[in-house]
């Protein structure tokens, strides 16, 4: 059988793993063993004597480095075959023959002068010489004649070959000067060949030319203990299956199991022993197959607190070089080590990073039983999708509109966070948050470059998160999910950008990489991401670029103080302030803006960046559905791709009494006006029946008889000459007094409201006279004392404003404390609050005799409930709605006057005006609209009614009829039984005398 010819024959096949010295060597099995490293042995030449090496006290023996070098060029890492001839017992060593390819490995050591011959004693054991002992002697002869190695005939060459070591040198690393060593040469390539492999992670060098003798730990990593004294080991080499070594020739037929009777048992003992950990046999027979007895270049990275030196070493790989770290890492053989990583390069430290997370992923070695942590992220595949960037968040956030998403539908629009960056938060306005140091200048950058172009974006994982930004792993009630991908810009020809990132597997390049953009911009910094947490497909670019940015000490990593940018956000403050604004922007003709934000349709908050202020900015004369109406949703997602975040130019023409400035508003490229693509697509309508001449007027008017022509939109139910009044009858009654008013003030009771008259030069007069006031301190008590229907100047609680008031209610007698409460109504808004007496001012009677600019209403035709009765609350919080959560303003046609509501709870005096009161932009009145939605009943006709009133409780009893059928409001529960009010009196019978 062939395992019996094997050991018939003893010729065995293996590999050089290491060359001690000139005449011996270290061979391991070519399999490997399933319990661990390889069996290997070590092989001493037979019959041969190679100079002694330098130990701990003695010194080299001449010729002795060389004839080592020899031997290690010739057979390291090799192929061998090898045979034992004799083995000493009492020295524990084997002597044989080895043969490199048909090569006797002795015969051409000692032709080349480096080893001699051990000369055949009389005492000598018949078999302990080699068989090759009469041709080694033959060469041995012929190398002494010509002064070959060690028999050099050269004066001096002896002693020359002896090295000359430093004490590090001699065996012990500990004598070295590890800080000298590593101030004179860190981060420059030195040449060594590493002498022994302490662990997977641990090599002792000899630093050439000058043999330093060095311990490095291999910066990054940490290799499994391999113990203390470990236990024995079996060396052990395969043997041949047939060979005949009579002419050199070895065998390459398959080989036999080995049996236990040709293993060779070496045991070593120890007082103390501590057993290897897992696979830390195998990670330090990693590193000796590749770096032991190897020429190596080691970079010095850093001295620990122990001074041990800690380095990278590179070994040859054919015709490039290696990294023992990384392939250490890689193949599961060491973990990474944070502490040292720091000492290397980013690039190289990242690798490693990255070379341990493949590792645990694959379980390799000493990850078999690793257990990933719980993370909150989840890959997220195949929703790559190209559209237009139509806003920019903030520095690493953008919303696209998706192309492959018909236009006006609620996914047209997608979010993107981009992927493993973070940008300084931009901070939320509602909770006083200010933004952080360089967020606008992150997000300015990004819509400078972003907004309205065409991007391709490769969605890659998503995060759930709570509502306070923290990262979760499970789902909370208050959680939502992030999702985040790399956004991609076509490089656009003298862009100073840098180059496209590299692809993802399977990808091709997808253009400018606009996290990398940023990150290089310093604009943002790159998520150090935990184990298995999913990234950016890019991630090695962003740490490229953010080492870039910090070198080039740019944005957050520079050492100058951040550019500080005070934004005044008159949408924030009191509407007086706003105000106060208008004459600074009035008087400048066309201002650029840039559109911050699309509320609706046709009103947007804008920044003004040369007056360095936000602004609420409205269309004049133009007006859009309202929020949850038909096409006001279509009427934001084209203002959103027209003109979010675009440079724009505006021209303000008046401001209302929300603080909202209206004017016309400009695209700064075309010169076009935004409102008439509006009105053009029929998503707004023009009306200009209260203002003055309005810029573009003219085609306004064309573009809304265009819409009407083609029944776009809101126009789809267009009949040209006939034009429904909605409920309004408004305009069919034009003798009847129309007011332009913006409703101030809802009261609860009956459908009740204030309004104030737009553009009335009274209210500006009286405004600016309050402005010119010097507001003093608080009143000394006693010297200030506000009766009941005094009128004084109160400060409001909502705004802190001072406006005009009247006293309803007084404490008894004299004040006497600042806290004595006082019951107010602010006469030019119909408000009324209680305020403490610090809070009230004495006013001058020029200011005081004027009369109250609040105007009390009430809804003709209709009747609504008081908040006493069923739906009385529902009414009021929906006309409140509808009248006071917008800037719009309102027609009031005056159907009659009531002069017995003059007086409500002592609110001023006159008549109540009873009336029809319509939206400028809505299609409907509030009247109809209370009646449609249940909150409010229809006024039953009088037996002589006028045709005029007739005609229009008519024309709104669709809309009560509508909620009846619907079943809404006050009708939920069937028909509502007429109260006392609505049922005639009875007859009363005629006097008569009894």
């Amino acid at each position: 059988m062939a395992s019996s010819t094997a050991a018939a024959t003893g010729w065995y096949r293996g590999r050089v793993k290491a060359v001690p010295s000139g005449d011996s060597l270290v061979i391991m099995a070519l399999t490997a063993n399933k319990a661990g490293p390889p069996p290997e042995r070590t092989i001493t030449l037979s019959s041969l004597m190679a100079p002694k090496l330098a130990r701990r006290t003695t010194k080299d023996e001449p010729f002795a480095w060389d004839s080592r070098e020899f031997l290690r060029k010739l057979c390291l890492g090799k192929e061998v075959a090898f045979r034992v001839d004799y083995v000493v017992q009492q020295i524990g060593r084997e002597f044989g023959s080895v043969f490199l390819g048909d090569k006797n490995v002795a015969m051409l050591v000692v032709a080349e002068g480096w080893a001699k011959v051990k000369e055949v004693k009389q005492n000598q054991q018949k078999g302990e010489a080699s068989p090759y002992i009469a041709e080694l002697l033959r060469l041995q002869e012929q190398a002494n004649t010509q002064g070959l190695g060690l028999w050099s005939k050269v004066p001096g060459a002896a002693d020359t070959s002896i090295r000359t070591l430093p004490p590090s040198a001699i065996g012990d690393p500990s004598n070295l000067d590890a800080m000298s060593l590593l101030a004179a040469n860190k981060g420059r390539p030195m040449e060594g060949i590493v002498e022994q492999v302490r662990d997977g992670s641990t090599v002792r060098v000899y630093l050439l030319p000058d043999f330093q003798f060095v311990q490095v730990f291999v910066a990054g990593t940490q290799a499994p203990s391999v113990g203390r004294r470990p236990i024995a080991s079996e060396v052990v080499a395969e043997p041949e299956t047939t060979s005949d070594k009579t002419n050199g020739d070895v065998s390459t037929e398959p080989r036999a199991p080995l049996t236990s009777a040709q293993r060779i048992v070496a045991s070593t003992t120890s007082s103390v022993e501590i057993a290897a950990d897992p696979f830390a046999l195998e990670a330090k027979h990693f590193t000796e197959t590749r770096v032991l007895h190897r020429d190596v270049r080691i970079v010095l990275e850093g001295v620990d607190k122990f001074s041990n030196l800690i380095g990278s070493v590179y070994y040859p790989d054919g015709d490039s070089a290696k990294d023992l770290a990384l392939e250490l890492v890689e193949n599961g053989y060491a973990k990474y080590v944070e502490w040292s990583a720091n000492m290397m390069e980013e690039d190289a430290k990242r690798r490693l990073k990255a070379a341990e997370l493949e590792a645990k992923k694959s379980k390799l070695r000493i990850w078999t039983n690793y257990v990933p942590p719980v993370t909150n992220s989840k890959a997220i595949h195949d929703q790559n999708f190209t559209g237009k960037v139509v806003e920019v968040v903030s520095g690493d956030c953008v919303i696209v509109a998706d192309d492959s998403v018909p236009f006006g539908s609620p996914l047209a629009e997608r979010r993107v966070n981009l992927s493993s960056i973070r940008c300084p938060k931009m901070g939320n306005p509602r909770r006083e948050e200010k933004p952080a140091p360089y967020a606008r200048e992150a997000k300015e950058f990004l819509r400078t470059r972003l907004i309205g172009l065409q991007v391709n974006v490769q969605m890659e994982y998503s995060r759930k998160i709570t509502a306070d930004g923290a990262a979760v792993s499970t789902g909370p009630a208050d959680s939502r999910v992030m999702d985040f991908g790399s956004v991609f810009l076509v490089k656009a020809e003298g862009d100073d950008a840098p180059a496209p990132a590299s692809s993802a597997p399977g990808s091709q390049p997808a253009g400018l990489n606009v996290a990398e953009l940023v990150v290089a911009r310093g604009f943002g910094t790159v998520i150090r991401h935990r184990d298995f947490e999913e990234r950016s497909n890019y991630y090695d670019a962003l740490l490229s670029a953010e080492s870039r940015a910090i070198a080039g000490k740019k944005g957050i990593h520079s050492a100058k103080d951040p550019p500080v940018m005070h934004i005044t956000d008159l949408m924030q403050a009191s509407a007086k302030k706003a105000r106060d604004f208008f004459p600074f922007l009035q008087k400048r003709r066309k201002i650029p803006a840039v559109v911050e934000y699309v509320f609706s349709g046709h009103r947007f908050k804008l920044l003004i960046p040369k007056e360095t202020c936000s602004i609420a900015f409205a269309f004049s004369g133009v007006r859009c559905p309202g929020r949850g109406e038909p096409y006001s949703d279509e009427a934001i997602a084209l203002m959103r791709r027209r003109i979010m975040q675009r440079d724009v130019e505006i021209e303000v023409e008046t401001v209302d009494r929300t603080g909202t400035f209206l004017g016309s508003l400009w695209e700064s490229k075309s010169k076009t006006n935004v409102a008439i693509a509006l009105v053009e697509a029929g998503l707004a309508k023009f009306q200009n029946s209260f203002g003055g001449e309005i810029p573009d007027g003219h085609l306004l008017e064309q573009a809304e008889q265009s819409a009407k022509r083609q029944k776009l939109k809101i126009w789809e139910n267009y009949v040209e000459g006939e034009e429904v009044s909605n409920g309004s009858a408004v305009d069919n009654n034009k003798q009847k007094e129309v007011l332009k008013v913006v409703v101030t003030e809802v009261l609860g009771s009956g459908g009740k409201f204030y309004v104030q008259t737009a553009g009335d030069q009274k209210i500006a007069s009286i405004q600016q006279q309050l402005a010119s006031l010097s507001i003093q301190e608080a009143p000394v008590i006693g010297a200030f004392n506000p009766k009941k229907g005094d009128i004084v100047l109160a400060q409001f609680s909502a705004d802190n404003s001072w406006n005009r008031a009247m006293i309803v209610n007084a404490p008894r007698g004299a004040v006497e404390s600042p806290k004595d409460k006082f019951e107010v109504f602010y006469i030019d808004y119909g408000n009324q609050e209680v305020v403490p007496y610090s809070e009230l001012r004495p006013l001058d009677p020029s200011v005081s005799s004027a009369p109250g600019l609040a105007q009390l209403c009430s809804l003709a035709y209709v009747k609504v409930p008081s908040l006493e009765e069923d739906f009385g609350q529902e009414a009021a919080e929906y006309l409140s709605e509808q009248t006071l959560n917008s800037s719009t303003e309102f027609r009031a046609m005056i159907e009659e006057r009531d002069l017995s509501g003059g007086k409500v709870k002592g609110q001023g005096t006159g008549p109540v005006l009873v009336v029809t009161l319509v939206a400028v932009d809505a299609e409907i009145s509030v009247n109809a609209a209370m009646l449609q939605e249940g909150l409010a009943r229809l006024e039953k006709q009088k037996k002589r009614e006028t045709k005029e009133r007739k005609t229009a409780i008519e024309n709104l009893e669709k809309f009560q009829e509508e909620a009846r059928a619907d079943r809404r409001g006050m009708w939920r529960y069937g028909d509502i039984q007429s109260d006392d009010e609505d049922i005639a009196p009875p007859l009363r019978k005629a006097a008569g005398k009894r």
